[in-house]
């Protein structure tokens, strides 16, 4: 019901006191950090989804969470995370029972110190429900802490302990649901920025979109098939073009190839991302904190979120970055953009037991 991989990037803790975890709780996948008895880190990643059903022999309501009730549920499967928080009660309860589920088939450890890597999103209903979920969730017995989501991510990018937190930077989150931009000052938040408007599952539906302009209307695939696509096929340093094939309502199949819906989709998308960070959150940050905006385009700008992991999309965002801003602009990412909110937030978890 999960995709549970191992990592040798563990952060030393003694087994005699709390478990540090980390968890991120984010629109798609759910990713939660732990080490284990060995002290080597286990990862728990899988889809932020959930479906229910009635036990055939007993009537009871069961639950299935992640890539097995997308697969066997697509009809009714919740993914309560959409834009990013739980928006109501309900979103909250389900959220809560995918979580404890979660949490219960991996056997995270109650006795842990959770630290969640949290999205900046200015929604305050959003994130009480979010907190609701923390707070009524069984790991943590030992210490909460919440920390913005772009600062945990930059954490992996920086080193192999918290380099970051010790830093003057800029940190851009790819995300699914929201594109966000923030300066940090030794781990203090500053001018933070987000966006709805350049995201992820936006890139889903223009490749969706393009698919169809491209095949002549002959092909109609859904945003989860474009999803699929970009994470198998994007790539801005060796794309190749690429065949499928679809069943046709009549019976047969057809089979096409895809040239150019894939690219142009995350080529857009980047110059979008850049359109955002240059003539948005640059400005506003230059205009609240002059001397930290000039501090921090010294540094590289870290890239993190799912988008981050397309290949070669960080040096196109610094080559792109570097002719709007008319300067040089480097940029990193973590080896693991996808999981860095996930690994940093552990790595603090792991901090703040010692």
């Amino acid at each position: 019901m999960s995709e549970d991989d191992e990592t040798d990037d563990a952060t030393d803790s003694s087994t005699d006191g709390p478990v540090p975890v980390g968890v991120k709780l984010g629109s798609t996948r759910t990713v939660i950090a732990y080490p284990d008895d060995d002290g080597d880190l286990e990862i728990v990643n899988t889809l932020t989804c959930m479906a229910t059903y009635e036990d055939a022999l007993t009537g009871e309501e069961r639950v299935l969470y992640g890539e097995e009730a997308a697969r066997e549920y697509p009809d009714r499967v919740e993914f309560m995370l959409r834009s990013g928080l739980p928006e109501d009660d309900d979103r909250a309860e389900l959220t809560s029972t995918f979580f404890e589920e979660v949490i219960e088939t991996n056997d995270i450890p109650e006795d842990s110190a959770v630290v969640y890597a949290i999205p900046t999103i200015d929604n305050e209903a959003g994130l009480k429900n979010l907190e609701t979920v923390i707070e009524n969730s069984s790991i943590g017995t030992e210490l909460v802490e919440s920390y913005p989501e772009s600062l945990c991510g930059t954490i992996p990018g920086f080193g192999d302990d918290l380099e970051a937190i010790n830093e003057i930077l800029l940190a851009v989150n790819l995300g699914s649901t929201n594109l966000e931009a923030s300066a940090y000052r030794r781990g203090e938040q500053l001018a933070p920025y987000t966006t709805g408007a350049v995201t992820g599952n936006e890139v889903d539906r223009v490749i969706a979109n393009h698919v169809e302009e491209e095949t002549q209307g002959r092909v109609n695939i859904d945003v989860q098939t474009a999803r699929e696509y970009k994470e198998e096929h994007a790539d801005f340093e060796d794309y190749e073009p690429f065949t499928d094939i679809i069943q046709q309502p009549g019976g047969g199949a057809h089979e096409f190839t895809i040239e150019r819906s894939v690219m142009d989709a995350v080529d857009e998308y980047v110059d979008d991302v850049v359109d955002e960070f240059a003539n948005t959150f640059l400005p506003e940050l230059a205009n609240e904190h002059m001397k930290v905006y000039n501090l921090a385009l010294e540094k590289p700008v870290v890239l993190t979120g799912g988008m981050a992991c397309i290949p070669g999309i960080v040096d196109e965002f610094a080559e792109r970055a570097s002719d709007e801003l008319n300067r040089d602009i480097d940029a990193i990412a973590p080896d693991e953009p996808a999981l860095a909110a996930t690994l940093g937030a552990q790595r603090i978890a792991a901090r703040l037991t010692d």
